[in-house]
């Protein structure tokens, strides 16, 4: 049976949730979560959403997601898409259910004439380097990525004037 896509719907909050815990587990960063289901349903399900999710199933179970976002380049002009998690069950894996995840986006970004489709990927994640090179993705080496979050978000934002 070949890999459903559809995008995420209300009643599918607590599955992506867990798709998000499962690739945390991965990750080892389980410490880091504070969502909550009902955050995930908040954010991804409200009248005006600023996140979205697709979920593959292959012969009917629950096999990956894919969350994603729009961005926006200035130097193109042009808004792209930015991949913020993508996870396949491991028992899943192997047969093309993250390429179809990417590949779906990627048909997004040309129909809509995105300027690009970009994501971050762990230094450690050999296997999941050596899959986004194979599909043509070049690593950013110039650029460093920044986060500011909890209590240096707190400090940076209670200083606004």
């Amino acid at each position: 049976m070949p890999t459903l896509i559809r995008p995420a719907t209300p009643d599918d909050a607590g599955l992506v949730f867990d798709f998000v815990m499962k690739l945390a587990e991965y990750e080892n960063l389980t410490h880091e979560v504070d969502a909550t289901a009902e955050g995930i349903a908040d954010a991804l399900f409200r009248p005006d959403p600023k996140a979205f999710c697709d979920l593959a199933f292959r012969d009917g179970e629950p096999a990956g997601f894919a969350l994603w976002f729009y961005n926006f380049s200035t130097f193109r002009g042009r808004h792209g898409i930015y991949l913020e998690d993508l996870f396949v069950e491991p028992k899943f894996r192997g047969l093309g259910i993250g390429r179809t995840l990417l590949e779906r986006l990627a048909a997004r970004c040309v129909a809509e004439g995105l300027a690009r489709f970009e994501w971050s990927v762990l230094d450690w994640n050999a296997p999941s380097i050596a899959f986004y090179r194979s599909l043509g993705a070049e690593p950013k080496d110039e650029w460093t990525m920044y986060q500011v979050s909890g209590a240096a978000l707190a400090r940076l934002g209670g200083g606004a004037r």
